[in-house]
């Protein structure tokens, strides 16, 4: 069996599997690493098909979020079964004061939508 790049699906399925915050985020990082290294014509394929709920509505958000900011840098719609996904209470990941300030200022217009404050300088850095 040959390379295959992760999907959003494949990376809700870790996340579902890995329940410590750390871990997540390291999926999270690798996903964007892989996402990165795909040729621009196949990166809009590893956004469309529906993840299944990692079990946890803000993990599920920052997964919409992640494929409305990815799709949004091609020019395309975000894939539809991110509109449901969307936080009532805003989800701060970071637990600095400092972080949390910057999340505010520099989170992309995709991740305030689904109520994920998450600093693109954050999302770069991964």
């Amino acid at each position: 069996m040959g390379y295959r790049p992760m999907t959003l699906s494949d990376l809700a399925a870790r996340l579902t599997a890995n329940t410590g915050d750390k871990i997540r985020w390291k999926l999270v990082w690798e996903f964007l690493e892989e996402y990165r290294w795909e040729p621009p014509e196949v990166q809009p394929s590893l956004l469309q098909a529906e993840p299944e709920s990692v079990g946890d509505e803000r993990w599920d958000a920052l997964l919409a979020a992640l494929a409305e900011h990815l799709a949004a840098k091609h020019d395309l719609a975000p894939p539809a079964w991110t509109a449901s996904r969307v936080l009532r209470r805003p989800w701060f990941p970071a637990e600095l004061a400092s972080q949390r300030t910057d999340a505010l200022v520099w989170a992309p217009a995709a991740f305030r939508k689904h109520g994920v404050y998450l600093s693109s300088k954050d999302l770069e850095a991964a």
